[in-house]
C-alpha cells in the first residue's frame, strides 16, 4: 500500500506523518497555537460555527476536505451539495474509514455527532434528510477541515484523488432555465434537488442586453424574473427538474405569480432542444391529466433565450436575508397555495 504523505501546517512548523496510524494528536497547548479559536472551539469543544458565516459553505472549487489537524481525508467536493442550511453538507464521506460516528445527547434530542478518527476532531452531525439515493446530509463545520484545490493535490502528497476530477466528454454539467414568478422562491425550489449543483437568478426572454432589476420591473423589456438551473444528469434529470417546476409555480395564473402580477412574473419552461420540449410538452400533458388543479394551465413553453444573471444581492437571496424572504413568502401567499396543492412535496 502506498505511504501517504500528510503535511500538517502548523503556526511553527510542519509535522509529517508517514502513516495514519503513526499521527499522534498534538497536545492542547500546541492545538491552540496552531488553530484559530474558532477552529480549537468547533474541534475540540464540539462548537457550531454560524451558519452562512464560514469557509466553505458556498464553495463550488473542486478539491478534498481535510482534517484541519491532521490531515486525514474526509470529503470530496464531488458530494459537495447546497442542503440550503449555510452549512458545507456531503452526501457521503470520500474515505469512510476516516469517520466515526457517536450518539449526541447534548441537545433536546438525539443526534448523530460526526468526527475525524485520527484526529478526533468534532466534525458536525450527519442527517438523514439529505438527497436521494442515499438521503444523508453530512452537515459539516468549514472550522473543522482545510480545503485542498485539484491543482494543489499532488503537492501534498494526495494525487492519487486527482483521477477524482478528470472530465472526458461524458462528464458535463447540463443547464435548464425555468421562470415561476420570483426568482428567489425559484432559486430555493431549485437548490434542494440533489443533483442540482448552482441556481443562479436572472432575467430572460427580452430584447435588451444585461438588464436591470428596476428595468425589468418596468414590464418593459419583455424579460422576466429567472432561474438557470446548472446540475449533473448522471444524479437527475430533466424529467425530474420539470416535476420539481410544477411543485414550485403556480400553473394557471397567465397574470403572474401570487402576489406578483405583470408580464415578467409568467410561468414559463425554457427548452434548450427538441427533447426538451418533448419532455416538457409531455409533463404539462400528465399534469393536466391529473386534475390536480380545477383550472387550466397555461404555463408557457418557448424556447431559450439568451440568459442575464442578476444584480449580486439577488444571489442566494432566501439564504442571505431569510427573515425577510420567509416573511414576504408567506405574505405572498406562494407558502399557502404549495401546501394545499403539493402538500408535504411542495417547494
Amino acid at each position: 500500500m502506498k505511504t501517504l504523505l500528510l503535511i500538517l501546517l502548523f503556526s511553527s512548523s510542519v509535522v509529517l506523518a508517514d502513516k495514519l496510524d503513526d499521527f499522534k494528536k498534538p497536545s492542547e497547548e500546541k492545538l491552540k497555537k496552531s488553530l484559530t479559536s474558532e477552529q480549537f472551539n468547533v474541534t475540540q469543544h464540539e462548537g457550531t460555527e454560524r451558519p452562512f458565516h464560514n469557509e466553505y459553505w458556498d464553495n463550488h472549487k473542486d478539491g478534498i476536505y481535510v482534517d484541519i489537524v491532521s490531515g486525514e481525508v474526509l470529503f470530496s467536493s464531488k458530494d459537495k451539495y447546497d442542503s440550503g442550511t449555510g452549512w458545507p453538507s456531503f452526501t457521503k464521506p470520500l474515505e469512510k474509514n476516516n469517520i466515526i460516528t457517536k450518539t449526541d445527547n447534548s441537545l433536546l434530542g438525539t443526534r448523530t455527532e460526526v468526527r475525524s478518527k485520527h484526529a478526533d476532531s468534532h466534525l458536525g452531525h450527519v442527517f438523514d434528510d439529505g438527497p436521494q439515493p442515499l438521503g444523508l446530509r453530512y452537515c459539516m463545520n468549514s472550522a473543522s477541515m482545510r480545503f485542498i484545490p485539484v491543482d494543489k493535490l499532488k503537492a501534498e502528497g494526495l494525487e492519487k484523488y486527482e483521477s477524482l476530477f478528470k472530465k472526458d466528454k461524458k462528464d458535463t454539467m447540463a443547464s435548464a432555465i425555468f421562470a415561476g414568478g420570483c426568482f428567489w422562491s425559484m432559486e430555493s425550489a431549485f437548490e434542494k434537488v440533489g443533483g442540482v449543483m448552482d441556481v443562479v437568478s436572472g432575467y430572460t426572454g427580452g430584447k435588451k442586453d444585461n438588464p436591470t432589476y428596476e428595468e425589468v420591473s418596468s414590464g418593459n423589456t419583455g424579460h422576466l424574473e429567472a432561474v438557470q438551473v446548472t446540475y449533473d444528469p448522471k444524479k437527475v434529470s430533466y424529467e425530474e427538474l420539470l416535476k420539481n417546476f410544477w411543485k414550485a409555480s403556480e400553473p394557471y395564473n397567465a397574470n403572474g405569480q401570487f402576489v406578483d402580477s405583470g408580464p415578467e412574473y409568467r410561468s414559463v419552461i425554457f427548452y434548450g432542444d427538441d427533447k426538451e420540449k418533448k419532455m416538457a410538452e409531455k409533463s404539462m400533458d400528465e399534469l393536466v391529466k391529473s386534475k390536480r388543479f380545477d383550472k387550466k394551465i397555461v404555463t408557457q413553453i418557448m424556447p431559450a433565450a439568451k440568459f442575464w444573471k442578476a444584480e449580486d444581492y439577488h444571489q442566494d437571496y432566501y439564504k442571505k436575508n431569510s427573515a425577510h424572504y420567509m416573511m414576504y413568502r408567506s405574505h405572498s401567499g406562494r407558502e399557502e397555495y404549495l401546501k394545499k396543492y403539493w402538500g408535504k412535496d411542495a417547494h
